[in-house]
């Protein structure tokens, strides 16, 4: 028989006997490679080792350590506990059992209702499967013989699915010991090779989605390669719910969400004050890269919406309204407005570039189950700009853009990396445009030496942008800066300047918002911090705390002279004992505590602790309150 080729990632060719599966080839490779050896990526696809090599392929090889590799380990997770639960409980049915990011889950569907003391139990059967070191084995059958094989097996959730393919299908299905399952892959060898598994939680899914469904009962897992990756998951996991800003929204009385507006946020005292030290450095930064600042409504007629292509492309995600027999929608993105605001002058050349600002409220209909404290809600604030400009000054502009998000970024330690997202399907305007602004957006993030990757077809429908993900403190990433390059909606609009030909031209347009949404960032920074936010954006900033009554008057003569300078200070009057109030202002996570007792009184002196237990000791009043003063001014 001919020799097959194949395309290793590194461009080299390997020839192999017509037959070979891609994991014998890769023991011809390695075979300390071959160990460690999950699955493959053919030409692009997701491909299970036991299939024979296609000659011409692009092979790569993959490992736990991609998401291939990650995917294939967990998806055979995820059949382990479909046999394990099916030993347990034999009547059990058997709907979808999927690897999604960072674990799997199966739906089924049982008389008995689990609970998490069941989780264990399932576990205890997992681990002994695993042990078992169950070859997993792939076959194929009919579309008709696996109808009649599950009918057999009173597995009717498999049977409908597969009713739902084409009668001419070939249906794939995978064995480990007396368990089969219908699944079109990948898996990897053996049952052995999930050494490292646990099961998280249980909910409720309905079948397929439809809530006319029966509902199913959803165990939730994750598995890694190794212990030590599980556990250190696992511990990352205890420290995000510590940091859930939900939970630390409530502890630190930032922000609630009440039933009679899901997914509408109210902001309380100590949330504004956090809220508004964010809105301050938004503009110091702004007056700092030549931005003016303008205000534009919140509810448009729809004739607007229907120009910018809203209504067309984003109608279900809106808010209408009729107003004087005429519709309205409540705004959901700031564009439209901003762009009305240029055309409020006629413009020469020598304006450009325009930067306008805007922390514009917009509205968007969101499903009450995607709703997520602030990081998912239906009102928010988005810190947007736009920045008209002449074709020669495109590449400068998108530039400076990017040094701005930089330097707000680097404001909080936030590290971050970049995608690059080009023309989606529903896309306005031709593909010479698109071209061109495109290649602007990789010049401009080329030559600040920002490495980037490119996210194809996730672009907004009017152009192409730079998406910013940041990294908080525990290695999570989140979508929040965005530079859009806009060269369609001042062609939808027309809007003209005059060049200096004398004759009418069209400006080029850039989007941009740098936390988002105000609220989601809030939410991301609280997480960030675990709510022991920096002293500059603290909602209270010292807490003054007397030994005793005798040393209140003390403590509040000292709160007011900070309260004078815009220090945000409590004092805890409270007849309680020293050691509880410091305790309380702890878990408040206010950065500075001062203690004052008789000492401190006779002295003028205050106590200072940090937050974090370390202790500064007695020091004259004024010399803390000036070093406070500048610890907040210069955002330290």
């Amino acid at each position: 028989m001919a020799d097959v080729k194949i395309i290793l990632p590194d461009g080299s060719a390997k020839e192999y006997a017509a037959g070979t599966t891609l994991g014998e080839a890769v023991k011809q490779l390695s075979n300390s490679l071959a160990k460690k050896v999950l699955a493959a990526n053919v030409n692009g696809e997701l491909t299970d080792l036991r299939e024979e090599l296609v000659d011409g392929s692009e092979v790569a090889f993959l490992t736990f350590e991609e998401d291939g590799g990650k995917h294939t380990l967990r998806h055979t997770a995820s059949h382990i506990l479909a046999q394990a639960v099916k030993r347990l409980w034999p009547e059990a049915k058997l709907a979808i059992g999927p690897a999604i990011d960072k674990g799997f889950y199966y739906d089924i569907d049982m008389e008995h209702t689990l609970t998490p003391e069941d989780l264990g139990k399932i576990e205890k059967e997992m681990s002994r499967i695993v042990k078992e070191n169950l070859p997993i084995t792939k076959s194929v059958m009919s579309r008709q013989e696996a109808i009649e094989f599950f009918k057999s097996k009173n597995e009717d959730y498999k049977v409908e699915l597969i009713e739902d393919l084409p009668e001419d299908a070939v249906i794939s299905c995978y064995a480990q010991g007396d368990f089969i399952d219908l699944c079109a892959g990948p898996h990897v060898a053996s049952t052995g090779k999930v050494k490292a598994f646990k099961l998280q939680s249980i909910a409720g899914a309905y079948w397929r989605g439809d809530e006319k469904n029966k509902m199913l009962q959803r165990i939730y897992g994750t598995a890694f390669e190794k212990k030590e990756e599980l556990d250190a998951y696992l511990h990352l996991l205890e420290e995000a719910a510590k940091r859930d800003h939900r939970k630390l929204g409530k502890e630190l009385g930032l922000f609630v969400i009440k039933e009679e507006g899901p997914g509408f946020p109210f902001f309380l005292p100590k949330g504004m004050a956090l809220r508004n030290e964010l809105e301050n450095f938004w503009r110091e930064v702004h007056h700092e890269f030549d931005y003016e600042e303008i205000r534009t409504p919140i509810i448009l007629n729809k004739q607007l919406w229907e120009t910018s292509g809203h209504w067309f492309h984003y109608r279900e995600n809106m808010y209408t309204t009729i107003i004087d027999d005429e519709e309205y929608a409540i705004k959901p993105m700031n564009c439209p407005g901003g762009i009305l605001v240029y055309q409020n002058e006629m413009h020469s050349y020598r304006d450009f570039p325009l930067r306008y600002a805007e922390l514009g409220l917009v509205h968007r209909h969101e499903l009450s189950g995607a709703l997520h404290g602030l990081f998912r809600v239906r009102a928010f604030t988005q810190d947007d700009a736009h920045v008209f400009m002449l074709p020669d000054q495109m590449q400068s502009e998108l530039m400076k853009v990017i040094e701005l998000f930089d330097r707000i970024y680097s404001q909080f330690g936030l590290k971050y990396h970049v995608e690059l997202s080009t023309k989606p399907d529903n896309a306005m305007g031709d593909d010479a445009i698109w071209e061109a602004a495109t290649e602007a957006l990789r010049n401009a993030i080329e030559a600040k030496g920002i490495p980037y990757v490119i996210n194809p077809g996730d672009g907004a429908f009017y152009g192409p942008k730079l998406d910013y993900h940041i990294e908080d403190s525990l290695g999570r990433t989140w979508q929040c800066g965005t530079i859009q390059l806009d060269m369609n909606l001042p062609e939808r609009f027309q809007i003209e300047y005059v060049g200096e030909d004398g004759q009418k031209h069209r400006p080029i347009m850039i989007h941009r918002a740098c936390f988002g949404s105000m609220e989601r960032f809030i939410g991301i920074l609280t997480e960030h911090y675990a709510g022991a936010f920096p002293t500059w954006m603290a909602p209270v900033q010292v807490k003054i705390l007397p030994i005793s009554e005798k040393h209140v008057e003390y403590a509040k003569e000292l709160a007011k002279q900070m309260h004078r300078d815009y220090v945000r200070v409590e004092v805890d009057d409270r007849s309680e004992k020293i050691g509880y109030k410091i305790r309380q202002a702890q878990m408040a996570k206010v950065p500075y505590m001062l203690v004052v007792g008789d000492k401190e009184v006779e002295e003028g002196t205050v106590n200072v602790r940090k937050h974090g237990g370390d202790e500064l000791g007695s020091i004259p009043f004024d010399e803390f309150f000036n070093s406070i003063k500048i610890e907040i001014k210069e955002r330290n």
